[in-house]
């Protein structure tokens, strides 16, 4: 964290693109959350920013960035922790969606901050929100998300809920599984109720492929893939930091079958259908019985 630059970037997101990143805590990590895989070092969790960069250094720096990188996907609000803990945040938006031009604008938040209104407001005037969503039971959340406040899990499901119908964007929910905390069945199968009721336009479910601040490790790919399963109703990526590189036969019948359960993003066909497959998934796209649509930058293959 030497560097304090509050804009930084840009790096090619597997999720979203080119992103360039504006960090509201360049200087120490603040968080109110300390949770188990953070990558940051762990720490006492905070309710605010120590000596945040002011909205004035934030814009200056993203004009001189935005002059020199200009594909970009998505202007990211993120921090050395929690990025909604920046005192000024609607403003900052307001400034940033001013100059941001072709750009989408999105925030990695644990979501927390949506039970106060205000924090609300502010992400309305973004393009795209991501939220932490790493359990739907109040013991394993506390565990590894080891909040600060005693935030009830439940309410804040109902709190995504509400934002979700109220927010005109794109929401993301993402799930970082943790061997021997959120890595069973039943988790995911709550954790589906949860999503469910939420009605996200996306889930990304991950796992640690990042030095973490604890003791704690992630689980493999074909453990992912399987807990992953378990969630229905909405697009799902699964982010892996190696691919599989197995490839698979399927019929026009097995395809159908498998997108009716999960769409499929671009990624999980390259990595895992045979050539003859991409054809017959071709064939099907052509005839328009298979579209494919744009989910907050990761495109996926769909059923019509």
């Amino acid at each position: 964290m030497q560097d304090s630059t509050p804009v930084f970037g840009p790096i090619n997101s597997r999720r979203f693109g080119m992103s360039l990143g504006i960090d509201l805590s360049p200087k120490q990590k603040s968080c109110n959350f300390d949770c188990v895989y953070c990558e940051l070092k762990g720490a006492k969790p905070v309710e605010e920013i120590e000596n945040p960069p002011s909205i004035d250094e934030i814009i200056s720096a993203l004009k001189e960035a935005l002059k020199v990188h200009q594909n970009i996907d998505v202007i990211t609000l993120t921090a050395n922790g929690e990025p909604t803990l920046y005192s000024h945040l609607k403003e900052l938006i307001v400034k940033v969606n001013e100059i941001k031009g072709k750009a989408k604008t999105l925030i990695l938040s644990n979501g927390s901050g949506i039970r106060d209104q205000k924090i609300c407001e502010a992400l309305y005037g973004l393009d795209i929100v991501k939220f932490s969503l790493d359990s739907a039971v109040q013991s394993t959340f506390k565990k590894i998300d080891r909040n600060k406040s005693g935030i009830e899990i439940n309410e804040l499901i109902k709190a995504m809920a509400k934002f979700r119908k109220e927010f005109k964007g794109e929401l993301v929910l993402e799930i970082l599984v943790v061997a021997g905390f959120n890595d069973k069945e039943e988790e995911f199968m709550t954790v589906n109720e949860a999503i469910n009721e939420i009605a996200p336009h996306r889930v990304d479910v991950g796992t640690i492929d990042r030095p973490p601040a604890y003791n704690v490790k992630g689980v493999d790919a074909s453990r992912l893939e399987e807990l992953a399963s378990k969630i229905n109703g909405v697009p799902v990526t699964i982010a892996r930091a190696h691919k599989i590189e197995q490839k698979y036969e399927f019929s026009k019948s097995e395809i159908l079958a498998m997108l009716e359960r999960r769409p499929q993003t671009t990624a999980n066909v390259e990595e895992n259908f045979s050539e003859h497959s991409k054809q017959i998934l071709n064939s099907l796209l052509q005839d328009g019985a298979v579209y494919q649509t744009d989910v907050a930058g990761v495109k996926f293959y769909k059923l019509r």
